[in-house]
């Protein structure tokens, strides 16, 4: 069997995968490893928690080692794209961890925060960075940042970015790349419109393969049961009530389709957050934590969270609303048996619109759901249940001072709070209105 070991990797990186208790390299590992030690370009599919991270980033890191040499200032030798900030966060930390022994800066620029910080991270130069498409291209358009040095190229999630609205920022960020550099692709599926696409990005690629595409994770146990869409709620926290999760992810199709559903649970007082492209990066992330550590057991997300995201120890994974691409499934259910342990995914299936999402699901992956009928009694135990808690507004107060405070606290703080009340206050009473304007005019 062969072990990391074996693998010819420096010995830095060795003693890191030591003090993790890494020995022997997954299947995707053991096939990616040696071709990208050889500085070979590489399209590598494999199913969702099968090390599709450490595959590229082990070769990446040794060779950077190795290769070693100063940096330039808003460059970056490496760049990692992700489609979300989650992922991305998620990629970087687990370098830093293989690189603990190495001279290595490794940094992440996503939407959602400020950008001067993350300028200033880049002032000096960084040896990887990982990046969302739109933000490195801001920071490029603000001269922060430049793509000449860099060596190392990865497209992590690749379906993902080039089919759901990254195509023509990916178009834009190769013609910026140099053309010597070596490419990784790595997906869980690669379907053939956008394979070809793919082609312009790598140079003779070795290509791995260590499932067959769109292959469902092993070891989850797949149910469906048909219910009508008004139901689907009742059903949810009826099952949340009477079954032994651990931990479950629940993926609703849209982002006011997943606060609601935390509400109706919050009414049953059941613990849930949820995690969508309209939350804050902060929100996010305290979400995320949350659920990590086990302080909710229960996180609602759109497919925001169905890429790429390795939270531990999800037993259970509920489709509340069926995705309309059947590609997403796979990587939905993907978040639970991870590691060699077991899962459950269950999907609610609306008969009326959603019984073809089924079908496609069950022809893509060469497995047919088994059905699970309605509890006994549903209507009536339904009818029971309590109604939604009220919808919160905003961010809500925090340390529990009142929503208004903190607000005013923080004009204050960044000192812009006392120019916009003086300024409210002067056109209110007609002083310096048109003064105002004539200077927003001459500023055009």
């Amino acid at each position: 069997m062969t072990k990391f070991s074996d693998l010819g990797l420096a010995e830095p990186i060795q003693r890191a995968l030591a003090a993790k208790d890494y020995t022997t390299p997954t299947p995707i590992q053991v096939q990616a490893i040696p071709p990208l030690l050889d500085g070979r370009d590489l399209c590598g599919i494999a199913q969702t928690g099968t090390g599709k991270t450490a595959a590229f980033a082990l070769p990446s890191l040794d060779y950077l080692a190795e290769e070693e040499g100063a940096r330039r200032a808003k460059a970056c030798r490496m760049l990692i794209l992700s489609p979300t900030r989650e992922l991305a966060s998620q990629i970087a930390d687990s370098m830093r961890g293989y690189a603990k022994y190495l001279r290595m800066r490794i940094e992440t620029v996503f939407g959602g925060v400020p950008v001067n910080k993350q300028k200033r991270k880049l002032e000096n130069g960084v040896d990887v960075l990982v990046a969302t498409p739109g933000r490195l291209l801001d920071l490029i358009d603000q001269r922060a940042l430049t793509l000449e040095d860099v060596e190392i190229f990865v497209l992590d999630e690749a379906d993902q970015m080039l089919d759901l609205g990254f195509i023509h920022d990916l178009k834009r960020i190769e013609k910026l790349l140099p053309q010597r550099r070596q490419s990784l692709f790595f997906s869980a599926t690669m379907p053939k419109n956008i394979a070809n696409l793919a082609d312009k990005f790598l140079y003779q690629p070795v290509k791995v393969s260590v499932a067959p595409q769109a292959t469902t994770a092993e070891r989850v146990e797949q149910y469906a049961t048909f219910v009508g869409q008004k139901e689907k709620q009742a059903l949810l926290t009826m099952t949340l009530r009477d079954e032994d999760i651990k931990r479950a992810l629940i993926f609703s199709r849209t982002k006011h389709g997943a606060d609601r559903i935390v509400r109706f649970l919050a009414g049953a007082k059941i613990g849930a957050a949820a995690i969508h492209g309209n939350k804050s990066q902060p929100q996010r992330e305290a979400a995320l934590a949350a659920f990590r550590s086990g302080e909710i057991k229960y996180l609602v997300a759109t497919d925001i969270a169905a890429r790429g995201i390795d939270i531990p120890a999800v037993s259970h994974v509920f489709n509340f609303d069926m995705p309309n691409v059947p590609e997403q499934y796979v990587h939905r259910i993907g978040r639970t048996a991870r590691a060699g342990a077991s899962g459950i995914a269950i999907s609610f299936v609306n008969d009326e619109d959603e019984r073809g999402y089924l079908k496609a699901i069950e022809r893509l992956t060469g497995i047919r759901l088994d059905k699970r009928a309605l509890p006994e009694d549903f209507v009536a135990k339904a009818a029971e249940l309590p109604k939604a808690a009220p919808r919160s507004h905003g961010k809500g107060p925090r340390n529990g001072k009142p929503k208004s405070h903190n607000r005013r606290r923080g004009e204050r703080a960044d000192g812009q709070g006392q120019k916009r009340r003086r300024r409210r206050n002067r056109n209110k009473n007609g002083v310096g209105a048109h003064r105002g304007a004539v200077k927003r005019q001459g500023n055009r």
